[in-house]
Formats: structure tokens, C-alpha cells, sequence
């Protein structure tokens, strides 16, 4: 028998072309019709995979969850390194499909793979000792911490035009236009700066909880 001429469509298959998609020209660009495009095949062979554009989009935002390493919570770190290195990962992971965050931002909802992170976050929370309202205000910390960060660079909205500066009326932004050439050295020190800072005063809770006990 001769191989189809096309590869067969697959949820994996669409899910990869919306990805790309959104990661090219955000999610506006996605619709049944272009994907259906994209992929060579008729619209409403799409309908047997997903029922709608949204359902498409969640399974993005899900195989974006999908890529960030939970390992740590399994391998025995400690919880303040496991919440470290976890963070590090996801804040990759969305640095890399930036403009999908704003679905990620609505929570899990019914995600498979972003039910299993904060199924993660929350069990290594209360296995370290953390109590369990403190624990869901952790994973909720830091996953407003980590989208954050993710959802634009600090360093790139400046302008590098030296006129827009005026000693005159912003004294202290003399090398203010120097910023955005240095993007990713500048918004990666304020990501590590703010995530050690967070994490020092979750420790120091940490042990005022174990002297309370």
C-alpha cells in the first residue's frame, strides 16, 4: 500500500503548528481556518482533535507547561534549591513562548500538565514542612513572580536614543539608552535578584515556623 502523500493529523501535530503559530505572531494568528491552512488539510477536519480555537489554545499553553522540569521535586533537594531550580526552568520555558503566557495567566484549569506542576510545587511545599495554606501561597507566589517575568523585559523599554534622556529632567537616566543592547544580561540579574530575595524571606519564615513548633 502507498504512504499517504501527507503526514496524518494528529492533536500532537496541530498543537505544534498553533505553537509555532503563537510564537511567531501571537494569538491572534491562530484560527481554524489558517491552521487547517498550515497543515494542508480542510477545516473541519480539525473538529476531530479540537471544538474550537480555544481548546486549541489551552493545549498550547499546556504543552508549554509540559516542557518545564519538575525533576527537582522527585530527586531529594531541598525545598529552597528545588524551588529555585524549578523556577529557573519555567521562567525558560515562557521566556521561549512568550506570547502564550496570557493563557497560562488564566491558572491550570483542566491542564493535564499544568495540574501535574502545581500538583508538584504544592506536595514538595507541604512534604518540606510548609502548612498547607502556606504551601498554596508559595505556588502561587511564585508562579506570579515567574509570569511576570516573563511577560516583557524591563531593559528593552527603553529606547536607545540618548535624546530621550534629558539631564534636564531625568537626571539619573544618563546611560538609560544603553539598556536595551544589554537586555538579557540586565532582566536575567533582576530575575535571580528578585528570586533570591523571595526566597531568603520564605526561609526566614521558614524557621520562625519551626521555632513556633
Amino acid at each position: 500500500m502507498a504512504r499517504p502523500r501527507k503526514p496524518l493529523l494528529s492533536t500532537d501535530r496541530i498543537v505544534e503548528t498553533a505553537r509555532a503559530l503563537v510564537d511567531a505572531e501571537g494569538l491572534t494568528a491562530v484560527s481554524t481556518r489558517r491552521l487547517a491552512a498550515e497543515l494542508g488539510v480542510s477545516g473541519p477536519s480539525l473538529y476531530n482533535h479540537f471544538r474550537t480555537k480555544d481548546e486549541i489554545l489551552e493545549a498550547v499553553a499546556d504543552s508549554v507547561s509540559a516542557q518545564v522540569d519538575l525533576s527537582m521535586f522527585e530527586d531529594g533537594r531541598e525545598w529552597r534549591t528545588a524551588l529555585h531550580d524549578w523556577a529557573v526552568s519555567y521562567r525558560a520555558a515562557l521566556r521561549d513562548h512568550p506570547n502564550i503566557v496570557p493563557v497560562l495567566a488564566h491558572g491550570p484549569g483542566r491542564r493535564p500538565a499544568a495540574l501535574r506542576l502545581a500538583d508538584a510545587v504544592y506536595g514538595a511545599m507541604v512534604d518540606a514542612g510548609w502548612p498547607p495554606a502556606q504551601a498554596t501561597s508559595i505556588g502561587a507566589l511564585m508562579r506570579y513572580f515567574v509570569m511576570g517575568s516573563a511577560l516583557g523585559s524591563f531593559a528593552r523599554g527603553f529606547v536607545d536614543d540618548a535624546s530621550a534622556y534629558d539631564p534636564a529632567d531625568y537626571p539619573h537616566l544618563g546611560q538609560a539608552h544603553l539598556l536595551a543592547e544589554q537586555q538579557d544580561k540586565i532582566d536575567q540579574r533582576a530575575f535571580e535578584t528578585g528570586l533570591t530575595a523571595l526566597l531568603d524571606g520564605l526561609a526566614q519564615q521558614f524557621e520562625q515556623l519551626r521555632e513556633e513548633r
